[in-house]
């Protein structure tokens, strides 16, 4: 089996790549990265040590992907991952349009190319931001919860938001680059005949995770708080109640491993069980073309709560208190991956606190890691 990772030297994109070449004996892999995140050059020597092939190009622009050989799988980890991007003066909106969608196009069409199946690694962001902004929440235990004696909207409950909630602008321009990569992926499938999944994926955290705030906010709150960095609760009671679930990458793999497993298209309502690869338990449903893929409420935390398991790891450092929200922040977002168990037999595998760990202990061993990777 030959696989393509996009963004191969981020840090999900390395993380997979780790991983799956663990998990496959034999695997052929190829990986296309640009380079322009700061750490992302860290990554690279390890993942050529271990046979693969990388190629330094840039998915807005077609002729990057000629070099490319032919491969059965596209696993997309290759974007701007920042809900501020295109307005926060680091990157213009046509930027971000171009590396999200625009990139996404001329992958669909290098796998219509090579007859590739396309894996999408998309987030929770394609979700609907007013009524997850305006959701009754309470305080529980230093962290906010739904209201469960207030109408809470569609599609959402205290397990989670499920598949079915809105997915309405405004989703951010992050998150509108994200759903349009979804329903083109979803259409170049259905009209070209190659398979397509769309994995939804919670907040993804881990050991050598680049610390940004707007998109590592774990190992950014972990390697701030150690090194004593200045901190805000930010938005909402500024009492950093905010809540959002945690996934190592890693976890990913044994879905992506069922998803190579059924390269078939499947039909709206077809149910089957069929085995994958040895080890790998059979899928009973493959109706879903878009599951959420996260921690869930299991693996949910929130920043007061992150900041007291810091206090006790690391000594009490004080976080300073900014009421005024930014843009398209929200209170709770945990995703419900009820559907993924459902339809893949899969559920995330690392403990919340052992991720945490996992940083915690990266940060102590690499202490310019800020530095490297946010030098902003």
């Amino acid at each position: 089996m030959k696989i393509l990772i996009t963004g191969i030297c981020g840090f999900v994109g390395s993380t997979l790549a780790q991983a799956l070449l663990d998990a496959v004996p034999g695997l052929e892999l190829v990986g296309i990265d640009n380079f322009i995140r700061p750490g992302a050059e860290t990554n690279r020597a390890a993942l050529k040590a271990r046979g693969v092939r990388l190629f330094h190009g840039d998915l807005r622009a077609a002729s990057d992907l000629d070099a490319i050989p032919t491969v059965d799988w596209v696993v997309d980890a290759a974007a701007n991952p920042s809900v501020l991007a295109g307005i926060d003066g680091r990157s213009s909106s046509r930027q971000l349009i171009e590396h999200n969608l625009f990139g996404t196009v001329n992958l669909l069409e290098f796998c219509k190319a090579h007859r590739a199946g396309f894996i999408l690694l998309s987030t929770s962001r394609v979700y609907s931001i007013a009524p997850l902004a305006a959701l009754p929440v309470v305080v529980d235990h230093g962290a906010f919860r739904p209201d469960t004696e207030a109408e809470l909207p569609p599609g959402l409950d205290p397990t989670g938001v499920r598949e079915s909630f809105a997915t309405a602008a405004p989703v951010s321009l992050y998150g509108a680059t994200k759903l349009a990569s979804e329903a083109l992926a979803l259409e170049y499938g259905e009209t070209f005949g190659f398979p397509v999944w769309i994995n939804r994926c919670g907040v993804l955290a881990g050991a050598g995770q680049f610390g940004r705030p707007d998109q590592g906010i774990f190992a950014y709150w972990i390697n701030a708080h150690l090194r004593r960095r200045p901190l805000k609760f930010i938005g909402f009671d500024g009492q950093g109640h905010q809540v959002r679930d945690c996934l190592h990458p890693r976890d990913l793999v044994p879905l992506l491993l069922r998803q190579f497993a059924r390269p078939d298209l499947g039909k709206q309502g077809e149910q089957t069980s069929v085995g994958g690869p040895p080890g790998v338990p059979p899928v009973r449903n493959l109706s879903p073309r878009i599951c959420n893929v996260a921690g869930g409420a299991d693996s949910s935390i929130s920043l007061r709560q992150l900041t007291a398991w810091c206090d006790g790891r690391f000594g009490a450092h004080p976080v300073a208190s900014e009421p005024q929200p930014r843009p398209f922040d929200i209170p709770w977002m945990v995703l419900d991956a009820t559907q993924a168990a459902t339809v893949w037999d899969w559920r995330p595998q690392t403990p919340l606190l052992t991720v945490l760990e996992e940083i915690a202990v990266h940060a102590q061993q690499n202490p310019g890691w800020l530095d490297l990777s946010s030098p902003f």
